[in-house]
């Protein structure tokens, strides 16, 4: 382990510059694939014959297909290796952009890019932080986080601007195959990736843990999806499953029945991890990871964090893209100032994260510089005014997130002891994830009602999930964060 107790300069640098490097890239690509899509999204419906509401629905089942799958990546990663499970990820990642850039209709799109890079993702990201956090201790695990969530945070904010660049100049195709060559050379630099050999017995994996899960966030976001079609209360039109009618129309919405199963998957799933703690074997997720305040407080900021950068990329998308006829490039650039936001205020943040005072205090004022930023955008956009008007809300809202998505990460990793870091870096994977995905399906089923009048009603959803992270910061707890005792399964 490299900290500020052992190696020198040199030894740091040089981790830096070949562990470090194919980790930060990998967290980039993943990233880059959530927001990259939103700016494709009229080239992509026209090519492949679908709607909007079709492109969305595949953004969304991308990173539900994440969220869903980064909990059991992350067991895995215990089982089957660490650097192991991360090239299997990307293996998986690779094969899937290409058969999306390959697509000829919307079903095989949700396979390669949906699933597949869903999976790789879901696979390869938890050994990315653990990998992080086994190497690094002290100031440099800090350093490294800073520079994995500022991958993070920066691929999803220059997607809309690297995607647009490429389907304007080639094809939205050429995308795709741009994330398979990126792919390749992460796998090249992992070369020098070493994996620190486990001590002590392998976990087993909980199989019913992971279905039950996944199904749990399967049923949550498809009901939110449903919304855009039938409504939020009661049913616009009948609901069937095959020829089956379900809920007739002005019914209540099919949305509450799919929360209502989610929900009883969910309550079966804890089930599962008290039964299987009190037998004496191990969950997917122990208990005592669920119960800690600290972390959970953390765990609701990332997903707002990211519930807003994703949910604020693709409205602006569809936005300007169907209501201003923008390109794909256009549209990439009127999304640019949230870039530099996240660009400056990421590494300057990087000077205070590393002292824990500070943490609460930037996760804080990141969502207060957020919040104002989506208020500018509601003031000043219009359907006919400059393009002009949406940067310097634009640019606040990425300054915002760039202050506090690496603090809030450190928040919920510092909660825990290193034996636990497999587990918590699993589950907040798992939570930025469903926050993605919430972000898309919330305020997308909301905008997709009708683009121009529900534009605004959209941003003041943004604005309400803002404020549910800001109160969370405020509650998260002042000074050093001690990890809570591990407990072994009695």
């Amino acid at each position: 382990m490299i900290g500020k107790e052992g190696g020198s300069k040199s030894k740091i640098g040089a981790l830096l510059g070949s562990m470090l490097l194919p980790l930060a890239l990998a967290q980039f690509i993943c990233s880059y694939s959530a927001t990259s899509m939103n700016v494709a999204i009229s080239s992509i419906s026209q090519d492949l014959g679908t709607t909007v509401q079709g492109v969305q629905v595949a953004i969304t089942f991308f990173t539900l297909t994440m969220a869903a799958l980064m909990i059991p990546g992350s067991k895995l990663t215990e089982i089957l290796g660490r650097k192991k499970c991360f090239t299997i990820g990307l293996g998986i990642y690779g094969v899937g952009a290409f058969i999306a850039a390959l697509t000829p209709g919307i079903g095989i799109l949700i396979f390669g890019y949906s699933l597949l890079e869903g999976l790789g993702t879901a696979l390869l990201i938890p050994p990315v932080y653990i990998l992080a956090t086994v190497f690094y201790s002290g100031i440099a695990r800090a350093k490294a986080f800073g520079v994995i969530s500022a991958a993070a945070g920066i691929g999803a904010a220059a997607g809309p601007l690297i995607g647009g660049l490429i389907t304007s100049a080639i094809s939205w195709r050429a995308a795709f195959i741009t994330s398979t060559l990126v792919v390749l050379l992460i796998l090249y630099l992992s070369r020098k990736i070493v994996d620190p050999k486990k001590e002590g017995p392998k976990p087993r994996f909980d199989i019913a843990g992971a279905i039950l899960s996944a199904l749990a966030m399967f049923f949550v976001i498809s009901g939110i999806l449903l919304t855009s079609t039938y409504g939020w209360f009661s049913a616009k039109e009948d609901f069937f499953i095959g020829s089956i009618l379900v809920i007739p129309q002005g019914g209540i919405s099919p949305l509450w029945l799919f929360l209502g199963i989610g929900v009883l998957f969910l309550a079966i799933y804890v089930i599962n991890i008290r039964r299987r703690e009190k037998a004496g074997k191990e969950p997917l997720l122990p208990m005592r990871l669920i119960r800690n305040k600290t972390s959970n407080l953390g765990l609701i900021t990332q997903c707002v964090q990211w519930a807003m950068l994703q949910g604020s990329s693709f409205v602006i998308s569809v936005f300007v893209q169907t209501i201003r006829g923008l390109s794909a490039i256009t549209t990439g650039l009127v999304l640019t100032p949230a870039t530099i936001g996240i660009l400056l205020t990421s590494s300057l943040a990087g000077r205070f994260e590393r002292k824990e005072r500070w943490q609460k205090r930037l996760i804080a004022g990141g969502f207060i510089i957020t919040i104002v930023g989506i208020l500018l955008l509601l003031l000043m956009v219009r359907e006919t005014n400059s393009l002009l008007n949406f940067v310097p809300g634009l640019f606040l809202f990425g300054a915002g997130i760039g202050i506090m998505l690496t603090s809030s990460v450190n928040v919920v990793q510092s909660a825990f002891p290193e034996e636990d870091q497999s587990e918590i870096s699993g589950l907040s994977r798992s939570i930025s994830n469903l926050g993605s995905s919430l972000g898309t399906s919330i305020v997308g089923s909301v905008l997709l009602i009708s683009i121009a009048h529900t534009f605004g009603l959209a941003l003041a959803i943004l604005i309400i999930l803002g404020i549910i992270g800001l109160v969370a910061a405020f509650l998260l707890p002042r000074g050093r964060i001690k990890p809570a005792e591990s407990q072994p399964v009695s």
